[in-house]
């Protein structure tokens, strides 16, 4: 194995962890969920730095990652929601926003071409957010006490964040294509 075939290993063991991550939530047992849950967040942003930082980056990554990533995301949520942990109306808003940013870009390419993903600061923010609620989650489900209003006010944080991201993706992107669209118009 080369070096730079590193990220891309860490992408795939991401996506292969979502069995044991959700088989491990289901039968209670959380501290290994939890383990399972910050290696596929930690090794995230260490594929991401190896990538950028030693020039590493593949056709293959640049879209295996992300869908590592929303594989991942979905999974938690969806898991924690029917252990009735999270609320039906967060994990509806984080798999509405991710299915947007997966329509909008696979749209975006239909239509004018190659699609260059440029996530905002604050969408990196919203990720970390989701991320570290999933953590969270897990260690309360672990043991670890925490009132019922901090966890109410962090779950409402991460919704909030989730929406405003949402609606900034949704203006960035029929921005950016109506800039496109005009170039186009104004090539013919």
């Amino acid at each position: 194995m080369s070096p730079n075939s590193i990220p891309n290993v860490l992408t795939v063991t991401r996506m292969v962890a979502v069995i044991p991550l959700v088989g491990l939530m289901w039968t209670g047992h959380y501290w290994a969920a939890l383990a399972v849950a910050l290696y596929a967040g930690l090794s995230d942003m260490l594929d991401g730095y190896l990538a950028r930082r030693c020039g590493w980056q593949s056709h293959f990554g640049g879209w295996a990652d992300p869908a590592a990533d929303k594989l991942l995301m979905g999974a938690s949520y969806i898991t924690l929601t029917l252990m009735d942990v999270l609320p039906i109306w967060l994990t509806g808003l984080v798999i509405v926003r991710d299915g947007m940013i997966i329509g909008g870009a696979l749209l975006y390419r239909h239509l004018f071409g190659r699609f260059a993903a440029q996530p905002t600061w604050w969408s990196k923010a919203t990720t970390l957010a989701q991320v570290m609620l999933i953590w969270l989650e897990l260690l309360i489900l672990a043991g670890l006490t925490m009132p019922d209003t901090i966890n109410a006010g962090i779950i409402a944080v991460v919704g909030l964040l989730t929406g405003v991201t949402l609606i900034q993706y949704l203006w960035l992107w029929s921005h950016r294509a109506r800039q496109m669209a005009q170039t186009l118009k104004g090539q013919s």
